[in-house]
């Protein structure tokens, strides 16, 4: 649990505390990506008010232009949340990001059109867009960092999954509520003010995120937070990119290569596939709404499924599941659904495609937290993520976008399942099963709690 001394706490207790402060951090969690997908969600429908084109696809391609725009700032996110959260905490980082994000929801719900003042509208989307990444590219980092080390050691898995859980469920409640105002506003209003109410949602609900959060238990030590403030010596400071880049790189570049075709595999799925079922297969957007909701909601539980696996075989195997089936079956999978009007079918195929992904999202965020430790780990873990996410997975709408429009979708599924292949490599020689970890020494064995001090030490040196 937390790496302040306290009284040893027993199993029931320690339980008690970890989902108390698992559900915290994610409700946060939750919001910050519904912010951040309700904008994908919902471009169909807004995207004429702040793009000029009238042809439908290329007004598509600017609106996700926009979207991988806010992906340039999670690098910078992810340093800045990162130091931030290494040497002041986590809790006090975690409440930071979710005001950003509110306010950029509120932002954009209340956002003039181009038909008010013209270039500006667009501009200004894209401002708030920037700000908006910004944000969540310190929400993935420190977030990831705060469940792992929240968990009890050996529900690591089990609880940190939780992570993805609100990261879909974010992705699945801007569904809910699209399929919701369908149906209620039609197609007209929803086209013309609607698409405004889910910004508003998302902003009213990082408010009630900002208010549960201040019970949250802080994970950083109060030594840790000290030494940041005044160094010893000749010695790194907590969360500093020196101290990253001088001790800490090699994990770093671990961590990219880990995420890269993770990435870019779960916004294939889960985002453009949205745009993917209604351009290239034909499919009614009404259907796909329906289609992406309840395979997204499945996917959803799955998540703590997977995690309690890992807690009895280990990361790699579930990591070495997403490479290899996500190396054979992505192409069949895409090429099938491309051809496909049948939603039910469409359905299938999408379903096939998460529980392959599932294997990556259920565990990356322990994985990568593992990798480092306490002094580093909310900047090593952000910036490694950001790095990939940013070039790879951001880029993911945008690239998928312009194939489409050029007629070379196959590409595209090339493309896909070239980033896993190059993830499955740094799976099988860079990843090592049921090994001794930074949160293992730090806060007890998740697999041989008999271990001495000498053999993790060992450990995390040949790591």
């Amino acid at each position: 649990m937390s790496t302040q001394h306290a009284a040893p706490l027993n199993e029931a207790a320690q339980t008690r505390r970890a989902v108390g402060n698992v559900l915290k951090g994610s409700a946060g969690n939750l919001v910050e990506w519904y912010d951040l997908y309700v904008y994908t969600v919902f471009a169909a429908y807004f995207q004429a008010h702040f793009f000029n084109s009238k042809d439908e696809l290329q007004a598509g391609l600017e609106a996700m232009a926009v979207f991988s725009t806010s992906f340039l700032m999670r690098p910078i996110g992810a340093w800045f949340f990162g130091r931030y959260a290494d040497r002041n905490g986590r809790k006090a980082a975690l409440t930071l990001s979710v005001t950003l994000m509110s306010a950029g929801s509120f932002a954009i719900a209340v956002l003039p059109t181009q038909d008010v003042i013209g270039i500006w509208a667009m501009v200004l989307l894209v401002l708030i867009r920037i700000l908006q990444g910004f944000s969540v590219g310190g929400e993935y980092g420190t977030s990831a960092t705060y469940m792992s080390e929240a968990a009890t050691s050996k529900r690591r898995g089990f609880f940190s999954s939780f992570q993805y859980v609100t990261l879909v469920g974010g992705q699945m409640l801007a569904l809910l509520i699209l399929v919701i105002l369908q149906n209620v506003l039609g197609k007209e209003m929803l086209n013309e003010w609607g698409w405004r109410i889910p910004f508003a949602v998302g902003g009213v609900a990082a408010l009630v995120v900002l208010w549960l959060r201040r019970s949250m238990e802080e994970t950083v030590s109060a030594d840790q937070i000290r030494a940041a403030r005044v160094p010893a010596t000749g010695e790194a400071q907590p969360g500093t990119m020196k101290l990253l880049f001088t001790r800490h790189w090699k994990p770093l570049l671990v961590c990219i290569g880990i995420t890269l075709g993770g990435t870019v595999a779960f916004y294939t799925y889960t985002n453009f596939i949205l745009k993917f079922m209604n351009d290239t297969s034909g499919i009614a957007k009404t259907d796909t709404s329906v289609i992406n909701f309840w395979a997204l909601f499945i996917f959803m539980l799955l998540q703590p499924v997977y995690g309690i696996i890992s807690d009895k075989v280990g990361r790699k195997p579930l990591l070495l599941w997403f490479g290899i089936t996500g190396v054979l079956f992505t192409w069949p999978l895409l090429s099938s659904l491309a051809g496909t009007k049948d939603p039910f079918t469409a359905f299938l195929l999408m379903m096939g495609g998460l529980l392959i992904v599932g294997g990556y999202t259920s565990i990356n965020a322990l994985v990568k937290a593992e990798l480092f430790p306490a002094s580093i780990r909310a900047l090593g873990v952000g910036l490694g993520y950001a790095i990939a996410n940013s070039l790879f997975g951001g880029t993911v709408p945008l690239i998928g976008a312009a194939l489409q429009k050029s007629d070379q979708v196959d590409l595209f599924f090339t493309y896909v399942t070239v980033a896993i292949a190059v993830s499955l490599v740094v799976y099988i020689f860079c990843l090592r099963n049921k090994k001794s970890t930074h949160l293992d020494h730090e806060q007890g064995h998740a697999w041989s709690p008999d271990r001495k001090d000498g053999e993790r030490d060992k450990d995390l040196l040949d790591a």
